[in-house]
């Protein structure tokens, strides 16, 4: 136990030195490049982004396979940021896979604000505006416009409800989204990944994946996006700025509705709004109607 439990403190200090040197390297690359020159400063934020992806994957994956290493009646838990100065004989067990995506997914929302936080806002603020700019341009054409959906973990979930032209729930979507992927696990388990490492799932991970559908309020995406294309028996189409439109369900006749995804232009990141028809006199025409 002790040997496992020094191990584990080298690979904590080794973690803290990788990351040190990694924000010292960022803070060279900052320094390199003017704050006058937009692009390349565009290009940094996407640079830093990435390499720090790139170390928390790294960590992370060697953190999992030293704790998948260690006895079934080892106390040693799940590390967590500030392991090094907790108490290694009173962890909790480790985590399980549905219980470590949540986390990294409140991680990347702490990363996203200490970011806006450091003082990224001036970047930031450039990509959401050439980002809204292109999707102005996409939508206008469409004769739409942006409709806001609150961002509350729900926003895909809200924006199918916006253009039914029946009352349902949100609760009402997301039951019968993970019943359908329930029933069709066949259809959706060879896209189920994690989307960090690109490894497989087993079927009871999927299975409590759907459970967090309903259970816990997950974000929705593509593997949603399919199902409620089925369950509606209606296409789903999804704009995006810079990469061309998504359709779900092409194999149905009715009119898309019609979601946004933005990735700038919600302070706490990617995020789906709904559309509605441009207002009689704006630019791009009279609209039609979109049901």
């Amino acid at each position: 136990m002790e040997d496992s439990q020094s191990e584990q403190q080298r690979m904590i200090r080794r973690h803290n030195r990788e990351k040190k040197e990694l924000q010292a390297r960022i803070q060279s690359m900052k320094n390199s490049v003017p704050k006058s020159d937009k692009n390349k400063r565009k290009q940094l934020l996407l640079d830093v982004a990435r390499l720090e992806a790139e170390m928390e994957q790294k960590h992370q994956q060697e953190l999992e396979k030293f704790q998948e290493g260690l006895p079934d009646n080892s106390s040693v838990a799940s590390v967590t940021e500030d392991l090094a100065k907790m108490d290694l004989e009173n962890q909790p067990p480790r985590f399980s896979r549905s219980q470590r995506r949540r986390e990294r997914r409140a991680a990347l929302e702490r990363e996203r604000q200490e970011r806006i936080a450091e003082g990224e806002t001036e970047q930031l603020a450039s990509y959401r505006h050439d980002e809204e700019e292109k999707l102005r341009t996409i939508l206008g054409a469409k004769n739409l416009e942006m409709k806001n959906i609150t961002a509350d973990g729900q926003c895909m979930y809200r924006a199918i409800q916006d253009q039914l032209v029946f009352s349902v729930t949100v609760e009402s979507l997301r039951k019968r989204t993970a019943d359908y992927m329930r029933k069709h696990i066949d259809e959706f388990l060879p896209f189920f990944c994690d989307t960090e490492t690109g490894n497989a799932y087993s079927r009871d991970d999927f299975l409590g994946y759907c459970d967090d559908i309903v259970g816990n309020l997950s974000w929705g995406g593509l593997l949603e996006l399919r199902a409620l294309s089925h369950v509606l028996q209606t296409p789903i189409e999804v704009i995006q700025a810079e990469s061309p439109a998504l359709v779900f369900g092409v194999e149905y006749t009715k009119r898309p509705l019609t979601l946004v995804h933005t990735r700038y232009s919600c302070s706490l990141g990617e995020h789906y709004n709904s559309v509605k028809p441009l207002e009689a006199g704006a630019v791009g025409g009279a609209a039609p109607r979109l049901f």
